[in-house]
């Protein structure tokens, strides 16, 4: 059964939960098999940042992955602007002459 607080289609958050049981499940196995305390609990400790750095990156990907459907459901851009550093035409290049002899100045 889902929790009504979350998406229906959720895989980041179903993957973030497997690796939060997994925290908690492999310090009882690695002790039921004759390690240490001290090493579960370390164990534990790495697991637990694996999975919570692996939950900011899934994130950051899902959020990069709406930004970018956003933006192309806007639709095209108009044809005098093709993007930040496009050049839109052959004589749109800044202190350029035009000209096909070089000046004393270039």
């Amino acid at each position: 059964m889902r929790s009504a607080g979350r998406a229906p289609d959720d895989p980041a958050g179903d993957v973030v939960r497997w690796a939060a049981f997994s925290c908690l499940l492999v310090p009882v196995v690695l002790v039921v098999y004759g390690t240490s305390y001290g090493g579960a609990a370390v164990a534990t400790l790495g697991l637990a940042a694996v999975t919570a750095a692996c939950r900011v990156l899934l994130r950051h990907s899902e959020k990069t992955e709406r930004a970018a459907a956003r933006g192309r459901s806007e639709g095209p851009l108009p044809l005098g602007h093709r993007g930040r550093h496009s050049r839109s035409g052959a004589g749109s290049h800044r202190g350029c002459h035009g000209s096909g002899t070089l000046s004393p100045h270039d």
